[in-house]
This record gives structure tokens, C-alpha cells and sequence, in this order.
């Protein structure tokens, strides 16, 4: 169902605190985040020994935390340090800790063998703390699959119908030139849209008063990660000669914009997930103004895929092998499900 020897994005920097703990369920597992005095997070199983009281509705207690229930305490490694009334401590108290650490703005957290977890695999969003960009992000809880997530930002057609208000247009669907380019390590989809009108979110970004040569550049890491690499030029001013590779450039383009779409997409259990994205931007960098505009623009849009997320999941479990049809717009994203799905199988089973 998961794979579980990789990375997994688990909370925004901010969520996670030294004043209260904080749970979130990763992948069928409850997972406790709480900072120590000296500012590091810990990670731990979110399940107290004792009785299984959520560790995240008890305290921070120095660099410990304490069950709310009857007071068994956990160091950061998870073993129990304290049982209120009782010195000797059974060797069997302790609860899961997990590999943790914090990037990019994001807390990530390491759900297999520990042994593996080398904090190199770790994939890039430098975009998200870089000093030549701006950007803002957020986090939803969706109940839907995080498989759907995935097919949406591989397949962008649907901004045509979806998202006609802010980041698409009749040309995302008709006009897109597509290519599905597969590696054993990830999935991209280039698509460009050449001399076509600006959608409206770009139209406020850049000022476009007329068409424009569009390009989205879709990179699909396993387990769960999707970055874009996205913008638009005046048309003929040569980005498609200057944009031959997915993120090969990052200098602002003449007569252009250029932003990244991040996204993290952290399985909760088999039906419903946890959403991180965020939207940077090269240009315009001493103009926060810009930077919330775009974030409100994505948000709108992506509130939108949020309820077709929910629609779809909704429908599919109401008949779970109801058929489905694939079309050449699908290639991407059955390319990553393929990918997704081989390194699950590839994993030993590890114990739970």
C-alpha cells in the first residue's frame, strides 16, 4: 500500500513547537512532533506503552514528553524515563522514535528501517527557503486517495475546466504540446502551449497583453513528490530553446515569468492524505504583494482539485472495480503509478 523506506514530508517548520506537541497520522501511523529547548524536533510514536493514549494530548516536560493519562514520560528516543509512583521502569516501556529531520521549511520524517534513513535522499525544494526566490505555501487534509493527487499534477488537462478563473484556458487541454519522458528513478511530463492567450492568474503576474509561448515542466519523485516547473514568455522570445530541460534554468526570462509549484503529498491511511504545496517565484522579488497574489490564485485553484479529490474518492468507494478508462493524456501519470508501485513491491516486509 506505502512504501516506507523513504522521506515523507510530515509538518510546515511552524506547526511544530516547543509549547505543545503535535500528531499526525503518516502512512496508518500516529506520529507525535515536539521541539526540545535547543530547537530540534523529535519524532515519536503517537501511543502511549501504558494504556494507548495519544502522546500529543499530553505535555512537553523539559526535552520529554509526558502522557496526559497517567503520567509515563518519554525521552527523545522514546524510552520511558518516569512512571509516577514506581522507580523501576519495565524494559519494554518505550515507544517508536523515528528519524527526523527538518528542510526547506518542512519537518520530514523517515517511516521505515531506520538503518536507511540518510538524510541525502531527501528530495529537493530549495525553492522553498532559496534567497533568489519568494514563497508561500500551505497544508490540506483531503479525504481522498494521495494516488489521486498524484494523477491530477501529472495530467494538467483538467486546468481547462477545473480552473478556468486563475491558471487555465481552452489551450492547457487543446493546445498543449505533451511529451511523457520515464527513468527508473522518476516520471517527467513537458508540455508547452506555443502562441496562446494567457490564462488570468499570468495575466496578473506578468502583465501578458497578448499571447504567449507557456511551458510546464512536471517532475513525479517516488514516493509521493511533484514539482513544476512552470511560466511564460511574450511569444517569440525563444523559450522553448531556452527551456530544453525541466528546471535547467532558473534566471528570469526575457519578457517572462517563471515559478515553481512544490508539492508533498504524505499518505494518512489508504483513503485520505495530507496535502503540502507551495508556489515560488523569481521575479518581482521586493513585492510581497506578488507572492500572496500567487499564493491566493493556487489556493483558489487548488481548493478546487480539493473537492474533486473528495468527489472522486467518494465515488470510487462506492464500487472499487468500477472500470476505468486511460487516454493519451494519462501517460504521465500511469507512468508514476507504475514507478510508485514497483518500489513498493521491491520493499521486504518490515515488521509493524
Amino acid at each position: 500500500m506505502f512504501m516506507r523506506n523513504a522521506w515523507y514530508v510530515a509538518a510546515w517548520d511552524h506547526e511544530v513547537s516547543a509549547a505543545k506537541p503535535f500528531g499526525r497520522i503518516l502512512l496508518g501511523e500516529p506520529v507525535v512532533m515536539y521541539r526540545r529547548g535547543d530547537g530540534s524536533i523529535v519524532a515519536l510514536e503517537d501511543r502511549c506503552c501504558h494504556r494507548h493514549y495519544p502522546l500529543h494530548q499530553g505535555r512537553i516536560v523539559g526535552d520529554d514528553i509526558q502522557c496526559h493519562y497517567h503520567g509515563f514520560t518519554y525521552d527523545g528516543s522514546g524510552r520511558c524515563v518516569r512512571i509516577p509512583g514506581q522507580a523501576e521502569i519495565p524494559p519494554g516501556a518505550r515507544v517508536k522514535s523515528y528519524p527526523v529531520v527538518e528542510r526547506n521549511h518542512w519537518v520530514w520524517v523517515w517511516m521505515g528501517d531506520p538503518a536507511l534513513a540518510d538524510p541525502a535522499r531527501i528530495t529537493d525544494f530549495h525553492w522553498l527557503d532559496d534567497p533568489l526566490w519568494r514563497a508561500k505555501g500551505a497544508v490540506y487534509h483531503v479525504k481522498g486517495s494521495y494516488e489521486l493527487v498524484i494523477e491530477n499534477l501529472l495530467d494538467l488537462t483538467h486546468l481547462s475546466f477545473v480552473h478556468q478563473s486563475t491558471i487555465g484556458n481552452s489551450a492547457t487541454a487543446e493546445a498543449a504540446r505533451v511529451r511523457a519522458l520515464r527513468s527508473e528513478e522518476e516520471v517527467t511530463v513537458v508540455r508547452w502551449m506555443i502562441d496562446t492567450p494567457p490564462p488570468p492568474t499570468y495575466v496578473k503576474a506578468g502583465g501578458f497583453t497578448g499571447n504567449v509561448d507557456r511551458w510546464q515542466f512536471i517532475r513525479f519523485d517516488p514516493p509521493c513528490f511533484v514539482r513544476l516547473d512552470v511560466g511564460a514568455t511574450d511569444t517569440g522570445r525563444g523559450a522553448p530553446e531556452r527551456k530544453t530541460a525541466a528546471f535547467a534554468a532558473e534566471g528570469q526570462l526575457p519578457g517572462g515569468i517563471e515559478m515553481r509549484n512544490m508539492n508533498a503529498i504524505t499518505p494518512e491511511t489508504a483513503s485520505t492524505c495530507h496535502y503540502f504545496w507551495a508556489q515560488a517565484h523569481n521575479f518581482l522579488l521586493d513585492k510581497p504583494e506578488v507572492t500572496e497574489m500567487l499564493f491566493q490564485q493556487i489556493d483558489t485553484a487548488f481548493r478546487q482539485d480539493w473537492e474533486v479529490f473528495e468527489n472522486q474518492q467518494k465515488w470510487i468507494d462506492l464500487d472499487r472495480n468500477a472500470p476505468r478508462v486511460d487516454v493519451n493524456a494519462d501517460a504521465g501519470q500511469l507512468a508514476a503509478l507504475r514507478l510508485l508501485r514497483r518500489r513498493i513491491a521491491e520493499e521486504s516486509p518490515l515488521p509493524r
